[in-house]
């Protein structure tokens, strides 16, 4: 006894090649103009959630209150990390719900829009939270507090990558081979 033949699959499952890529760039502008807007709330997000230290000028020097710097640091970055994750993850989903534009051009535009996302996010944070003026540190008996410092690069990478692991997820749990294109 013979197995059935297999369904032929539908048309609009074959990858069209790079006509298909240019169409996704095309249209993905916005998407990507919109993706890289959204550092700015992310920035906000980390400079209102990010630890800081205090420090007393003396007359021997910033004196530390509360936290040592290094835990400040760690945290800081891990604050922007989450921010980032979470960013990434949220534009990623809602990337796939744009159905016109589903394929290997929105994958680049992800992540693109992801890096320059991630720098705008760090970049506005560190506007809105200087490092204490020379002024500000040589005033005996006043509180300063640091500013917001990104102490390792590779975070900035966080937010490209939750943001194609979202789509991704999408594409993996819909059964369609055309990923919903028409």
């Amino acid at each position: 006894m013979e197995a059935p033949p297999l369904p032929a699959p539908s048309a609009h499952a074959f990858w069209r090649g790079w006509p298909e890529v240019v169409q996704d760039l095309r249209g993905g502008i916005g998407l990507l103009v919109a993706f890289a807007l959204t550092g700015i709330p992310a920035g906000l997000l980390w400079w209102l959630l990010a630890p800081q230290a205090v420090y007393r000028i003396t007359d021997d020097g910033p004196v530390p209150v509360g936290a040592r710097v290094g835990e400040v640091q760690a945290g800081t970055d891990a604050v922007l990390v989450l921010v980032l994750l979470g960013l990434g993850l949220v534009v990623g989903f809602g990337a796939w719900l744009l159905r016109s534009r589903r394929g290997v051009g929105t994958l680049v535009v992800l992540s693109v829009g992801g890096c320059l996302a991630s720098a705008v996010a760090w970049q506005f944070g560190e506007l809105l939270r200087r490092p204490p003026t020379e002024a500000e540190i040589t005033d005996v008996g006043s509180t300063v507090t640091t500013g917001l410092v990104l102490g390792s690069l590779p975070v900035l990478a966080a937010t490209s990558f939750a943001a194609l692991l979202g789509y991704l997820i999408c594409v993996m749990v819909v059964a369609d081979d055309g990923l919903g294109r028409r």
